[in-house]
């Protein structure tokens, strides 16, 4: 599989499989590729009940995207962050990988890229082993996976593996898709709506991966 060569040096993009000159896309992962709300849910439950400490698990998965410590900062003081965030990794293989699910229409559209002879490079927020945990757990055949990397900081690692497209469900996704110079389609299949990309500079709209083949399709003609 691709995605089990790309995990030899996911940084390098010489380790990513070559399948031709068609176009490099980029995906979020949680709420774009994945619906990862059961696992996170699990593991926050896990986490309160842990520590003692009061989380609102419904908001917190409501509003997946941001970085990790971001929404540690709404339940925790900013001294034990840290510790809780490496708590919460720790954690997470256990509680979040087994219930998370592919999204509608993944596999056929990780399949159009590479019928296109292009490359599937995913770049998430998440911490980077958990995301490729979740890769290899559902099968999803990605080429290379980085992870840790949030918003505009998204935009090197896209620029780096020659994306020139982004895909993401976050107005954050968007910001990351312009930093790179990338076409920025929006999903509205996580927090944020069509109204919320649209604002935030998204290209296109789509109702979500299921809808990404065909529009693939559309985008490879113009391209050649």
């Amino acid at each position: 599989m691709a995605f089990m060569a790309a995990l030899t040096d996911p940084a390098d993009p010489a380790s990513a499989t070559e399948t031709g000159a068609g176009p490099v896309v980029g995906f979020d992962l949680d709420m774009t590729l994945i619906d990862s709300r059961p696992g996170i849910r699990a593991t926050w439950v896990a986490l309160a009940e842990q520590t003692g400490a009061y989380v609102d698990v419904d908001l917190v998965v409501s509003r997946l995207g941001p970085p990790l410590t971001d929404e540690m900062a709404n339940w925790f003081p900013a001294d034990r962050i840290p510790a809780m965030t490496d708590l919460y990794r720790e954690m997470y293989p256990t509680y979040a990988i087994e219930p998370t699910l592919p999204m509608p229409g993944v596999r056929e559209t990780v399949a159009a890229v590479h019928a296109a002879g292009g490359r599937v490079v995913v770049v998430t927020a998440k911490y980077e082993p958990n995301a490729k945990l979740h890769l290899a757990h559902l099968g999803i055949d990605a080429d290379v996976v980085v992870g840790d990397l949030w918003a505009e900081g998204k935009g090197a690692a896209l620029e780096e593996h020659g994306a020139s497209v982004y895909v993401g469900d976050h107005v954050g996704d968007v910001r990351g898709a312009r930093t790179a110079q990338a076409l920025s389609v929006g999903v509205t299949t996580g927090p944020c709506d069509a109204d919320e990309l649209r604002a935030a500079g998204a290209d296109v709209i789509l109702a979500g991966l299921t809808e990404f083949p065909s529009w693939l399709a559309g985008y490879v003609a113009e391209r050649a």
